[in-house]
């Protein structure tokens, strides 16, 4: 799944000499027994030789926004304007835990690889924000107690996550071309929607029934679809937004 993303990237091609991060993003501390690597099979397999890799988890499905912050930074750091930091996020949904979120929505399985620069003409991230608020229990399946907790937050710090990404983007919600959200459910978002004061129809929505929840994916799945529908035209602003369980929070505002 992780090589047919990287694939489907044709700004890779020719530039695997240039990536100097390979960066797994992931919900699922441990997809594989230990010690085998995933993650080092297609960097060889991709002959991406001169890139240090390494895994976000601690996040759960909002590590796939951090992850492209922390590319950014590290690009930064590294002080070369051709080096390039790359990024692969999505699960396969082995157990019946992993298959649907009580009461939530149902999880399906993709993957999805993001090229980051340091600058460029391509997308650019505008403004980030995340939080990480605990419910006292930090695991894939929440006890009710937790569960409860999280749902009482969740409208609440998400909707102030996204305004601070909004406002570091120097933009409104009113400026706000397209949302482009994690995948759990057309309920959550319908009233999401309406607290930050926008329309449903800016929020996709489409692949909600088709693919599922696609754990840290989604936000970068539902990009690709946005594109394809046309429905991002060159330098409209949109907000993508993922949650984790446990709870982490994040958005993201990307000039098109």
């Amino acid at each position: 799944m992780l090589l047919s993303a990287l694939e489907k990237l044709p700004s890779l091609r020719g530039a695997e000499e240039r990536v100097r991060f390979l960066i797994r993003a992931r919900t699922l501390r441990a997809p594989s027994p230990y010690p085998h690597s995933v993650l080092q099979e297609i960097r060889r397999e991709a002959g991406l030789r001169h890139a240090r890799t390494f895994a976000l988890t601690e996040h759960a499905c909002a590590s796939g926004l951090l992850a492209v912050e922390v590319a950014g930074m590290l690009l930064e750091e590294e002080g070369d304007p051709e080096a390039l930091a790359l990024i692969l996020t999505g699960e396969k949904a082995l157990t019946r835990e992993t298959q649907f979120v009580p009461g939530v929505g149902t999880t399906g399985e993709a993957t999805a690889a993001v090229l980051v620069a340091a600058s460029g003409t391509r997308d650019r991230v505008r403004g980030f924000a995340t939080r990480t608020v605990s419910t006292g229990h930090p695991k894939m399946v929440m006890t009710p107690e937790a569960a409860r907790a999280f749902r009482g937050m969740y409208a609440d710090v998400l909707t102030e996550v996204i305004g601070e990404a909004v406002d570091a983007a120097g933009r409104t919600m009113d400026e706000i071309a397209l949302v482009l959200p994690h995948n759990v459910n057309r309920v959550a978002w319908t009233k999401l929607a309406d607290r930050l004061g926008t329309r449903t129809e800016r929020v996709l929505l489409d692949n909600v029934p088709r693919t599922g929840h696609c754990f840290g994916a989604d936000p970068f799945v539902n990009y690709v679809t946005a594109c394809e529908l046309g429905r991002l035209r060159p330098g409209d602003h949109y907000l993508m937004v993922a949650v984790g369980l446990g709870a982490c929070f994040a958005a993201m505002v990307v000039e098109h």
